[in-house]
């Protein structure tokens, strides 16, 4: 297929079958799709469904999303994972509001130079809210295009990335920008998925070299597997009398960055030191279910405990420490595994039994 026999194929199946009822389709501004690409980077389009709804009710601008509080911004994201995204909307937005009145340059350059926009993200802002022709190579994207030209090389690799970034660039046609970009990620995101793709309902099949071989699922090649290291944390539930647990605000920067979180320790002689630095006196402790969580880099292996505390000191919480209220939740960015722990410690402590 030449180039343009790919986008027409392309945009006649986006004209039959794309996807055009999705919640960031509606009322397409700068803000709404740029939310929604974030959002989507690691994360299937069902899970986000409901996590946009919300965020658009709670921030439905720029400028609502500069002036709300990082804690409110996280507690929106809270459940959808590398807590960065969230971070770097915030940023953004209060860099396009002292910087731009709160609007997107129209310009692919200058939205990569934008916290946590990368050239795919700035070409699908561009192209689907702003009819400017500029490719994008997302992860449905890549698929679709590794497949096609049944291209050799991880994709993550930067020689073969360069590749695939050319061929984008050689197939947007100059017309309907917007719906070849949303049309290319549906066909990666409903027939050309990772597993058992549809070929026979691709407008691309004809042309499609690992079709004409016989090996889909060869494309695009995996990245080199690492056998992922394990640490191991003991995460105390530490319950005052009124039923709230003591949790952290984790630093800015690294893993679960502004998130409030249970304390971490190594080991439970540690239990004493953190008791003293708040002035607690430890109480009776109940071994809860582990948990098992995986980052991208490694695995952490939480095992919580739930202990009754009493005060005996002033100042029991306070500066970056809080009492969590598990009856009256406050509005906190909480990591998923933490949230997961304090609904367990909230039904163990109402039933008297593990949940």
């Amino acid at each position: 297929m030449s180039p343009e026999q790919f986008s027409d194929a392309v945009l006649q199946w986006y004209d039959r079958y794309g996807r055009k009822d999705l919640p960031w389709q509606q009322d397409i501004n700068p803000y709404r799709v740029w939310v929604s690409e974030i959002m989507l980077q690691q994360t299937q389009v069902s899970t986000v469904l409901n996590y946009f709804e919300r965020f658009m009710q709670a921030l439905p601008t720029v400028q609502a999303l500069a002036d709300a509080p990082e804690d409110e911004v996280l507690h929106l994201w809270t459940g959808l994972g590398y807590y960065s995204r969230a971070r770097n909307l915030h940023k953004t937005a209060k860099t396009l509001v002292a910087e731009q009145h709160g609007e997107f340059p129209r310009d692919v350059l200058r939205l990569t130079e934008l916290p946590g926009i990368g050239r795919s993200t700035a070409g699908a802002i561009a192209s689907l809210s702003m009819g400017l022709r500029a490719p994008i190579l997302d992860g449905n994207v890549k698929r679709v295009l590794a497949r096609y030209v049944a291209q050799d090389g991880y994709p993550g690799a930067p020689k073969v990335a360069q590749q695939l970034w050319a061929l984008a660039e050689r197939l947007t046609p100059q017309h309907r920008v917007n719906h070849y970009t949303q049309a290319m990620m549906d066909l990666g995101a409903t027939l050309c998925t990772r597993s058992k793709p549809s070929c026979l309902l691709c407008p691309l099949r004809s042309g499609c070299r690992a079709h004409l071989l016989g090996r889909e699922n060869a494309y695009p090649v995996p990245k080199p597997r690492k056998e992922l290291p394990r640490r191991r944390t003991l995460m105390p539930l530490l319950a005052n009398p009124e039923g709230a647990i003591l949790l952290y605000k984790r630093p800015s920067s690294g893993l679960w960055g502004g998130l409030w979180s249970l304390p971490e320790l190594l080991a439970s002689d540690e239990l004493d030191g953190l008791a003293l630095q708040h002035g607690l006196q430890l109480g009776a402790r109940q071994e809860m279910p582990g948990l098992l969580h995986t980052f991208s880099h490694f695995q952490l292996a939480i095992e919580p405990w739930l202990i009754q505390v009493h005060s005996h000191g002033p100042g029991v919480a306070e500066g970056d420490w809080l009492w969590y209220n598990l009856a009256n939740p406050p509005r906190l960015g909480l990591a998923a595994p933490v949230k997961k722990l304090l609904k367990r410690a909230a039904d163990v402590l109402n039933a008297g039994e593990p949940s």
